[in-house]
């Protein structure tokens, strides 16, 4: 209890009357599941069922019920690039759904007014060798659950224990900030970023540990940079992440798992005037059969890495990739 001194004008008659306040605390918000593990699943199982009725015809609409963010925009590409196919070069639609007897879900625990979502890694192929992070979101205005990020893994050995409370539910942690995590999401993004731009000479190699994912992206560079050889040339830059969103666990060791949105451009340009690059037969829905002396595509990716809490290198553990858009410039009259 605390006791305040209340002081009148001289002479007055409260000069020693005292006010006595008392302060309450507000109870700390409680936090909450975001959903329990078998209405997860249930979500899950309902998003494979109505995406397989939208990618039957190339449903934009319907897709749109069920899928946000990267994902959704990667699917749309999709659809684009299969469109723009001549018909006896499109390959018949395979139903399929994940196998929910071999799926781990990771639900944290939100206050109101949160933004919800879980996490869930799907096993499928030989000895469940194959995996899948997957990330369902609820929609804010629709309080639809939507994926937004499906990033297959290029290592399950690499995927770290997540730390779960007494409950078995799972810690959401903000991970752009360096208080949480060694290397924060923007840091994380410009690392990939650079593996493509430059191969990871600037900082690529120096925030990542050597992985297959790694590796594979410094591999694009290395490769399509030089695809032209002295005809042409390609060049890789950073874009305005359209999807700046990022989701991230807790790990038994006290780190993150980090699941996170990039966009880049890849310009292919001729080196000599006279000289037109013809775009290729998967290039059709966005840059029809019109040879241009350059190109610019825009790819929209979503990564996912683990990050120490304390310093040390990040390990990117898968990424995957989609063109979203393209366009070519008009030859010099």
């Amino acid at each position: 209890m605390l006791t305040v001194s209340a002081c009148g004008p001289s002479g007055s008659a409260d000069t020693d009357a005292t006010a006595r306040v008392t302060h309450t605390a507000s109870p700390a918000p409680t936090a909450e599941p975001a959903l329990t593990e078998q209405k997860t699943l249930a979500q899950i199982a309902h998003y494979s069922k109505i995406n397989n009725r939208a990618n039957a015809h190339n449903n934009r609409k319907l897709l749109d019920t069920i899928e946000d963010g990267p994902l959704y925009a990667m699917s749309v590409a999709d659809y684009q690039q299969d469109e723009g196919l001549p018909k006896a070069d499109r390959e018949t639609y395979k139903p399929w759904s994940y196998d929910l007897s071999s799926t781990d879900v990771y639900v944290p625990r939100f206050t109101a007014g949160q933004p919800k979502w879980f996490a869930a890694v799907t096993y499928s192929g030989k000895n469940d060798k194959d995996a899948r992070v997957l990330i369902m979101a609820e929609q804010a205005k629709t309080r639809r659950w939507e994926m937004v990020a499906a990033v297959d893994l290029d290592d399950t050995k690499q995927l770290p224990k997540i730390a779960l409370d007494v409950g078995g539910y799972a810690s959401a942690i903000d991970a752009t900030s360096a208080k949480n995590v060694a290397a924060p999401v923007g840091v994380l993004r410009d690392a990939v970023l650079d593996n493509f731009a430059t191969g990871g000479d600037l900082s690529g190699k120096k925030v990542f540990a050597t992985t297959k994912t790694s590796q594979q992206q410094i591999k694009v560079h290395d490769k399509t940079t030089v695809k032209f050889g002295s005809r042409g040339t390609t060049e890789f830059s950073s874009a305005a992440t359209e999807f700046p969103g990022s989701y991230a666990l807790k790990t038994a060791g006290g780190g993150a798992l980090v699941v996170f949105a990039h966009t880049h451009t890849q310009r292919d340009a001729v080196a000599h005037s006279g000289l037109q690059i013809v775009p290729g037969k998967k290039d059709r829905a966005w840059l029809k059969d019109r040879p241009s002396p350059s190109f610019t595509y825009t790819f929209t990716c979503s990564d996912v890495a683990t990050v120490p809490a304390t310093p040390g290198k990040a390990t990117l553990i898968g990424y995957t990739c989609r063109r979203t858009d393209a366009h070519g410039m008009a030859a010099a009259s």
